[in-house]
Formats: structure tokens, sequence, C-alpha cells
């Protein structure tokens, strides 16, 4: 009877244990693109890097997220408390716009992401990024009324803040001069920054704002 009553609560402990079994999170897409932010001598290049991330037993149980790039030996770190975190269709994308390096530009090549959740379960996935800077850094001047933009970049668009600098909304530039008030700037915007694009190189510059009136 001992060895009945020892059987069952063997079973009950195996089921109990398969039942709660640990799983990896998973990285299903992701992308780094670079982004050249006006500097005092030079461009200043940033990554920003976005990952879609899942994780069985929610979005809450994901913890941090490594990024390394092993033959430059070089590695960051972020954790929950510092993503950024965008829910589009019902699919999490978290990330960071702050991959940098103190002195020089960033290594081309592969990247190896390791994400891990609260359980201390990971996943890893690689990343390239091989695009090159094929534009100068573009320029924005606005005065007396006119707008300039002085850009061989496929897009450009202005970013608009209010007085407090809080960001107000995108205006798409369809000639590169003209009338500030062609623009149909929102009535509280301040000031405007440049952002042009190239999609085919995962690639944009951000100029410094300048005031639009």
């Amino acid at each position: 009877m001992r060895l009945k009553y020892i059987a069952v609560i063997t079973g009950f402990i195996i089921i109990m244990a398969s039942s709660c079994t640990r799983t990896e999170p998973v990285i299903s897409y992701g992308f780094l693109q670079l982004v050249l932010y006006q500097g005092e001598t030079q461009p200043q290049e940033h990554f920003s890097f976005f990952i879609l991330a899942e994780d069985e037993d929610g979005f809450d149980n994901l913890e941090e997220v490594y990024l390394y790039h092993d033959r430059e030996q070089l590695r960051w770190h972020f954790k929950s408390d510092d993503w950024m975190h965008y829910r589009i269709d019902g699919k999490d994308w978290i990330g960071t716009r702050s991959i940098t390096m103190q002195d020089g530009n960033l290594p081309r090549g592969t990247y190896r992401a390791v994400l891990f959740n609260k359980s201390g379960e990971s996943t890893r996935r690689n990343f390239t990024y091989d695009g090159n800077v094929s534009y100068p850094f573009p320029e924005l001047s606005i005065a007396g009324g006119t707008y300039v933009i002085n850009s061989r970049w496929p897009s450009n668009r202005l970013v608009c803040y209010d007085n407090s600098g809080n960001y107000i909304s995108t205006v798409t530039v369809d000639s590169l001069s003209g009338s500030v008030l062609q623009l149909r700037l929102p009535s509280s915007a301040r000031t405007a920054a440049l952002w042009a694009e190239d999609e085919y190189n995962f690639c944009n510059a951000f100029t410094n704002v300048v005031p639009v009136n």
C-alpha cells in the first residue's frame, strides 16, 4: 500500500514538472538601422536596433537583451526598464535608438542578439548591417518665411516640435525650397528638424532643430 502511494505521488510530481517546462523566448524578426545625428564637427553614428519579441508566458516575462559584435569584441546591454516598446498590429517590438561608439563609427558586419526572459531561458539571432552612407549630410535653414533644404537623400521630412520641445508631427517635403506657409506646418510648431532617409541602405540623417518662424 505504501509503495502504491509513493508511485502516485511520484507520478503527480512528474506531471507537474512537465506542465511547468520552461520555454525559450523567440526573436521573430529584427533590424539594425543607421541614423546620423548632426554633430559639432561631423555626423555622429547611432544604430536603432529593434526586435519582434515573443514569449509563451507573456510579454512581461521578457527581461533583457544583449547585442554583440563578436569580431570587434563589443557588447551592448539593455533591460526591460530601459528598452523602447511599441505594440503594432498585436505584436511587441522592443529595442533602442542608442547603440553608439565613444570613438569612431559603428562597425559593419554581423551582430548577435541574445534575448533573455525572467526564467533565465534565452534565444539568439544574428543580424547583418553592411549599409553605406551614400549622401552628404543634409542641411536645413529657415529664415524670412522661406525654407531651404540642401539634401541629395531620396526622401526628406520635417519633424515638428512645440514650444516645450514636444513632438507634434512629421511633414513630408515635396520641394527642397519655398515658402514655409506652403508646408502647412501645425500652428503650434515652433521648431523643426530635417529627417532624411535612404530606405535602400537602412540609413537616415537627422539635423538639429531650427526655428520655423
